[in-house]
């Protein structure tokens, strides 16, 4: 629910989209938890005050007592990126740990208890705000996701990219599926996180946008309704950063492995890098109705990629795979410009053998049958 990447640049003229390489940079959002229990604790406190002071600047707190966030510098290089990542998570798991608690890379909370239990909101007078204007329509362990921010010569290519992407989030969405487990059953969701954040009245696909006018008119239209306190309340699946220069893809569960992350983050970038040359050579987008792609995200959330996936451009239902490796014929170029081809092609091969976060969980429950032991290797997995 808020932005911890200092800063990305695009680049610098709206006009030179073809030449120039994109920044990224990543927002991970992760769950406290009791080691005993595996329940959300209300933790938040006591791990900030452990982190290393070298990552205190890219460390926050989150909605719930029971989450915490990090945010990895921008830039040019998924090598980088992972390097960043690996430290954030490294140092936050330790401090959890010396804290007596676990950090978990899970949509939301696997076990524990649930309702009148969960864990407070932090004390911060914009979030008390949010429980005064909405109620308590999010009661639960915390909802953690990812997002990914990709640097855009403008905002009006910005709005033009996300009409572009707007046919492409639903696969991703099945591709970071990561909570499959709630309150200490199997939901029959690979992510249960979609569907309780969508409780959430400004959460949803990104509209199909005219102009960026369009774009603040629509958002200035739903401050003055009450739906949003501000423009940082605009929960699309897709949008503008309302500080960077940046497109932010919020779709996705938090993922389990930083390799997962470097992966979607990869795809993600590419995906922008297709939307400007698109845009650049005069080809539109694909104006998908918004029941259809709504029905296409809730099929992600339900199947991950173990099942089956709308396919926007023939309306069909096809295996999820053929849909990721559709979008790897689309990326592949940029992929490539950007130097990220061979390490996507690997870890897409890793995704393709082992499945989504949500796969791995069921099966570590399905070989073992105890909930604790999933809970563990989730410790293990998030700190990488």
């Amino acid at each position: 629910m808020s932005d911890v990447v200092d800063e990305a640049a695009g680049p610098a003229d709206e006009r030179d989209v073809d030449r120039a390489l994109l920044t990224v940079g990543v927002e991970e959002e992760f769950l406290l938890v009791d080691p005993a229990t595996g329940a959300a604790a209300e933790a938040v406190d006591a791990v900030l005050d452990e982190v290393p002071p070298d990552l205190r600047g890219q460390v926050q707190h989150e909605f719930l007592t029971s989450q915490i966030e990090i945010g990895s510098p921008p830039g040019l290089h998924l090598e980088a990126l992972a390097h960043s990542l690996g430290m954030l998570r490294s140092g936050l798991s330790g401090a959890a740990e010396r804290a007596g608690f676990q950090m978990l890379a899970v949509g939301t909370g696997p076990a524990g208890p649930d309702g009148e239990r969960s864990p407070r909101i932090f004390d911060d007078p914009r979030f008390h705000r949010m429980i005064e204007r909405y109620g308590n329509i999010s009661p639960g362990p915390g909802y953690n996701g990812m997002h990914v921010h990709v640097g855009i010569p403008g905002p009006e290519i910005g709005v033009e990219v996300l009409n572009h992407l707007r046919p492409w989030l639903p696969v991703l969405h099945a591709a970071t599926a990561n909570s499959p487990f709630y309150n200490g059953r199997d939901t029959g969701y690979a992510s249960w996180r979609s569907v309780l954040w969508n409780r959430w009245p400004p959460v949803g696909p990104t509209p199909w946008l005219e102009s960026h006018a369009h774009y603040l008119a629509i958002v200035d239209e739903l401050i003055g309704t009450g739906m949003l306190l501000d423009e940082g309340m605009l929960y699309w699946y897709a949008r503008l950063s309302s500080h960077l220069p940046t497109v932010e893809i919020r779709i996705g569960d938090v993922c389990l492995t930083i390799d997962d992350t470097i992966l979607i983050a990869a795809l993600i970038r590419g995906l922008v890098a297709a939307a400007l040359e698109d845009i650049e050579a005069g080809r539109p987008a694909l104006p998908i109705d918004h029941h259809v792609l709504v029905a296409a995200h809730w099929r992600a959330a339900h199947d991950g990629l173990e099942g089956l996936a709308c396919d926007l451009f023939d309306g069909g239902n096809h295996p999820a795979w053929q849909l990721i490796r559709r979008l790897f014929d689309r990326v592949g170029p940029h992929l490539e410009r950007h130097g990220d081809l061979e390490t996507v092609s690997y870890l897409l091969g890793r995704l393709h053998t082992h499945g989504t976060g949500a796969a791995r969980q069921r099966s570590v429950f399905t070989r073992t049958g105890e909930m604790s032991q999933v809970i563990d290797y989730l410790a293990v997995q998030t700190r990488g």
